[in-house]
């Protein structure tokens, strides 16, 4: 897919063969379908390159990297770079916040959104530094990005959602923001090098519509 997005028409400009090039990284939907997403206490935004030095030090912490599946460890600077960079390009593909504190822009992690196949499903990821553990901060962003998916994705059709079978903070996010147990398997660990048993649940547009209603999702 690369090398496709990478091939020019020989008888464009450079300029214009860049602006092609760009504007074919960054299709429309990948960034008209992920607004800006505002809670009580955090903004959730696309990174940038000022996020980078906080990233690299947040993400640099075996507690983060083992717990999520595709974060190397050690993480350098010129990881975070990267991966600002991918984000901004749509390399990666899917839609990326970081998550920062409303009071002073601070970045404390991130999340994403990514479709499944079947284009009626796709699965939520978030990681946040450890400082931020414990203050209710990943419980709101999760809410805030399944919140997002379901008002502006009418396609969507359900959510899934998968922690670490001993990630005990991580599956309790997960059960506050209504998602129901599926199973048990094993997923690739990048930190580890290896495949570690993970749970695997699911939230769809019924459920969720039933809980907002009752008012059972801050």
């Amino acid at each position: 897919m690369q090398g496709e997005l990478l091939r020019a028409d020989q008888s464009r400009s450079p300029r214009e063969d860049q602006r092609s090039s760009d504007e074919r990284l960054r299709p429309e939907r990948l960034r008209t379908d992920c607004p800006v997403l505002l809670s009580e206490r955090l903004v959730m935004r696309a990174p940038h390159e000022e996020d980078i030095d906080a990233l690299a030090h947040l993400a640099n912490n075996a507690k983060v990297a083992t717990m999520v599946s595709r974060m190397p460890h050690p993480y350098t600077a010129d990881d975070a770079a990267d991966f600002v960079r991918r984000t901004k390009n749509g390399d990666i593909g899917k839609c990326v916040y970081a998550i920062t504190k409303a009071e002073n822009g601070a970045f404390i992690g991130c999340c994403g959104v990514e479709p499944h196949a079947d284009g009626k499903t796709v699965e939520i990821g978030y990681w946040l530094g450890e400082p931020y553990w414990d203050k209710g901060y990943t419980t709101e962003a999760c809410h805030a990005l399944v919140d997002m998916v379901f008002r502006t994705r009418q396609d969507v059709d359900q959510i899934d959602a998968r922690c670490r079978v001993m990630n005990v903070a991580s599956r309790r996010v997960i059960q506050k923001c209504g998602f129901q147990f599926q199973g048990s398997g094993l997923a690739a660990s990048l930190a580890l090098g290896s495949n570690v048993p993970v749970e695997w649940y699911r939230l769809d547009r019924k459920t969720w519509m039933s809980l907002r209603s009752w008012g059972n999702i801050a």
